[in-house]
């Protein structure tokens, strides 16, 4: 067994991996921090549904993959802050990820939110990644 130093930058690939291979779903190791970002993945249209399902030795995250026309509707899924090399940003320095198209996930005081709510909050923090 391989010890994963960065468990963010690990479900991101598998969504990646997945999406490129046109599976219809995924499963990810279970941790508070993935479903928090899962959860932004839904609520933004980008996949169509997650659940929790016990696994053995421990817990999984099924995230149900979306697809439009037969291609991922996520074209790009990148991890920006990396355990090496932390980054935060200010309010005013949240990038809009192709004029809006995407989004950038934040982890804030208020919680794991998008960029875009962030900035309408008032607040930054610790940019975790972004997605088109």
């Amino acid at each position: 067994m391989s010890l994963n130093t960065d468990p963010i930058a690990d479900m991101l690939s598998r969504i990646r991996n997945a999406s490129m291979r046109r599976k219809p779903y995924v499963d990810i190791p279970y941790s508070g921090m993935k479903v928090r970002v899962i959860k932004i993945l839904q609520q933004e249209g980008y996949i169509l549904r997650y659940a929790i399902v016990d696994g053995n030795p421990a817990p999984v995250i099924k995230v149900l993959l979306k697809y439009k026309n037969g291609n991922s509707v996520i074209t790009e899924i990148k991890r920006v802050s990396k355990p090496g090399r932390r980054a935060y940003t200010d309010k005013k320095s949240i990038p809009s990820i192709i004029g809006g198209l995407g989004i950038t996930i934040v982890s804030t005081s208020k919680g794991v939110i998008t960029g875009k709510k962030a900035k309408e909050l008032g607040i930054g923090g610790e940019m975790i990644c972004t997605v088109r």
